[in-house]
């Protein structure tokens, strides 16, 4: 019985070529990601060899109200030692600046080859609120210095912190209110308990309680100019925190002091 022998396929020289390749390409691809992550490790270093020098000088873009180059100054030495141009982080210099209370936000760039370009975005006060701080129009809370407080004249608020927008928000609206009645409306105050009270620029104390305050302002405008006021008295307050009428109280008025001409 005659065997027929096995057939052979011999290979050709590109599949021969193909296979000796495989080796190689495994061992680029294991050198490629190799050095991708000595590159990923060191890259600080690396960028720190290309400066030549720190940053040492910067320029304020606009001109802030309240932000002097000193202050700037001032927070970049906080800060700590710059790097050079390319390994210097921009955003950790932005974030320090975004320290100071009265900086609403902050963008640093650097300028080639060791300067700083700052632009800042301040907040601007409408508002005094409790006493030592001061609020945006959007009802944030910040503070000032006492030096660049000087001659700010505005409105005095106060409440508790999780309400400066509710009671910033009635301001715009009582101040309006009172101003078509011809009255000027000087601070306002929400206590504990939600009750309102505000103070007149003639010195007079309206106690609105809590609840809508429309009525109440609409009555108080009606019935002021009624209101009998004793010799040597005046207004001290008008208390409308009753469904109708109100009750008032008097002070007596301030003496002013004599003046020895001797």
């Amino acid at each position: 019985m005659a065997v027929k022998p096995n057939r052979i396929h011999p290979q050709t020289a590109e599949e021969s070529g193909f296979k000796f390749f495989l080796p190689l390409k495994s061992l680029f691809v294991i050198l490629c990601l190799g050095f991708g992550y000595y590159c990923y490790t060191h890259w600080q270093n690396f960028l720190a060899y290309l400066d030549q020098q720190p940053l040492n000088s910067f320029a304020v873009v606009g001109q802030p109200k309240y932000t002097s180059y000193d202050d700037i100054r001032d927070s970049l030495v906080q800060y700590g030692e710059l790097k050079g141009y390319f390994s210097q982080d921009v955003v950790a210099l932005q974030q320090q600046i975004e320290k100071m209370p009265w900086i609403r936000g902050a963008l640093v760039r650097k300028i080639w080859p060791n300067k700083l370009s700052i632009a800042l975005a301040e907040y601007t006060p409408v508002a005094f609120w409790n006493d030592n701080e001061l609020l945006a129009a959007d009802g944030a809370i910040f503070s000032l210095p006492t030096d660049k407080r000087k001659g700010l004249q505005l409105p005095k608020l106060q409440g508790n912190d999780f309400q400066s927008r509710e009671v910033l928000s009635a301001w715009y609206q009582i101040s309006h209110a009172l101003k078509v009645k011809n009255m000027t409306l000087q601070a306002m105050r929400i206590d504990n308990r939600g009750a309102w009270q505000v103070s007149l620029s003639n010195g007079i104390e309206l106690k609105l309680g809590r609840g809508e305050w429309k009525e109440k302002i609409d009555r108080f405008a009606t019935i002021y100019p009624q209101i009998e006021i004793p010799d040597q008295q005046m207004i001290d307050y008008v208390d409308l925190r009753y469904n109708s009428g109100a009750a008032v109280g008097f002070k007596a008025i301030p003496q002013q002091p004599e003046i020895n001409e001797n």
